[in-house]
């Protein structure tokens, strides 16, 4: 008998859950970034973010609205304007992603300390 796997959209275990919403190369300093802003229109970002094309800007901001992290507030005018914000959730991240900036501070200067032993 042929055994079928049911395949689901829970995640297995709440770590998965996170990372799932703010893993990956640009969600936590998009997170950041408006953090320490407040409010951040799509031209300041893609400076921030210098490293980022165009179309991986605009899908990271969609999936980051879509899981609740960030608003989008769009000006209805010429040209266009749109702002992002954090929202109540996106703010709730805000103490873990300074930890892992502290922790990734520490390890650069144990790094470079190693480096300079050399």
């Amino acid at each position: 008998m042929l055994k079928i796997k049911k395949v689901t959209n829970e995640p297995s275990c709440p770590v998965d859950y996170a990372f799932k919403r703010i893993g990956g190369k640009y969600k936590g300093r998009i997170l950041w970034y408006l953090h320490t802003k407040n409010v951040m229109r799509y031209g300041e970002l893609r400076k921030a973010l210098s490293d980022i094309t165009p179309k991986m800007l605009t899908q990271t901001v969609r999936e980051l609205e879509d899981d609740g992290l960030i608003h989008r507030k769009v000006y209805h005018e010429v040209p266009p304007k749109v702002e992002y914000s954090l929202t109540e959730t996106g703010l709730e991240l805000i103490p873990f992603i300074d930890y892992l900036k502290q922790w990734g501070e520490a390890q650069i200067e144990k790094e470079n300390k190693i480096k300079s032993l050399i």
